[in-house]
């Protein structure tokens, strides 16, 4: 069995990491570690739990671990991993932004879709972001085509558990119930990782991505609306991605435009190819904590791992 552990796991994206390896044949939780809930069920923080696991929350990490789940936030990983805590044969899996963009570190982006063959021989990961994540899935087949010559236009609507567990101004329900708004317009901090990914593709790859931003008055799931200007009929452009994900488990090319209830509760990402007036349309929806964070990380330890990719992924949407 993979022993499994989890630093900062009172989070959302813990607790959904709680509630899939809690079933995967082929892992045992060794730690649950938060700092704030030390000592006390996981059920504590994640109350659907109670009944399902007997685990406590600890206050660091076990060291019989051979993978550990970063989900201590955005900046703060960096910290843990350079802080010697982690035992040294284990494998990494990151859930913050600390290490998506290339640099000094060694850590591989972990987009399966993108990365498949570099996730399997690596020793950590970095889990990519959720905006990104369905953008990026909407895009890469046209990159590895060179199809990219005018400017990428996005806009993508998110639910409330994009911005974490702890309210602030713009997520509590009395705010975000029954409104919407625009935020970071143009500046969102998922368009290094997209752009990057993008390059690695086509090379030379420097147009604009513009991408608007939505706060939607939901709880879970994103839309992304990409479009761009290109001559390739309809049906060429479909026949290429469903070319591009014949490998890929969860990326399903649909025959209609896909709405966020397909999706949540899945790993799955649900594409919708059309064209109108020149410009290629591509709709994608992810569940933004599975396949956008927590799903995706498990099935980048079940590719490190040499398991099935879909191990433990068996999730079904609501049908309502």
């Amino acid at each position: 069995m993979i022993k499994a552990g989890i630093i900062g796991g009172a989070g959302y994206t813990a607790g959904e990491l709680i509630r899939i390896l809690l079933q995967h044949p082929e892992v045992e939780i060794s730690s649950v570690a938060s700092q704030s809930h030390n000592g006390k069920f996981l059920y504590a923080a994640h109350t659907d739990l109670e009944g399902e696991t007997g685990l406590k929350f600890d206050s660091g990490l076990s060291q019989d671990t051979d993978v550990v789940f970063l989900c201590s936030g955005h900046g703060k990983s960096k910290a843990v991993v350079e802080g010697n805590t982690i035992p040294g044969s284990a494998k990494i899996i990151d859930l913050s932004s600390d290490f998506r963009i290339k640099g000094e570190h060694d850590f591989v982006y972990g987009l399966p879709e993108l990365n498949k063959n570099e996730i399997k021989s690596a020793s950590q990961v970095a889990n990519p972001g959720c905006f990104a994540t369905c953008i990026q899935l909407c895009l890469l087949p046209l990159a590895s085509q060179n199809l990219l010559h005018h400017p990428v236009h996005v806009t993508a609507i998110t639910g409330s558990t994009g911005a974490g567990q702890n309210p602030t101004d713009t997520t509590h329900f009395s705010w975000r119930s029954n409104n919407a708004s625009i935020y970071k317009p143009l500046k969102h901090q998922h368009l290094g990782e997209i752009k990057q990914s993008l390059e690695q593709l086509q090379d030379g790859f420097n147009l604009p991505v513009h991408f608007i931003p939505i706060r939607g008055a939901f709880t879970r799931g994103i839309l992304a609306a990409c479009y761009i200007q290109l001559d390739k009929s309809e049906d060429e452009i479909k026949q290429l991605y469903k070319e591009y994900y014949l490998n890929h488990p969860f990326v399903t090319i649909s025959g209609s435009s896909p709405d966020i209830k397909r999706v949540v509760g899945t790993n799955t990402a649900q594409l919708h190819i059309q064209k109108e007036d020149g410009q290629i349309l591509i709709t994608g929806v992810i569940d933004n904590l599975l396949k956008g964070a927590s799903g995706q990380a498990v099935q980048n330890m079940n590719l490190i791992f040499g398991l099935d990719e879909a191990a433990g992924l068996n999730l079904k949407a609501t049908a309502f």
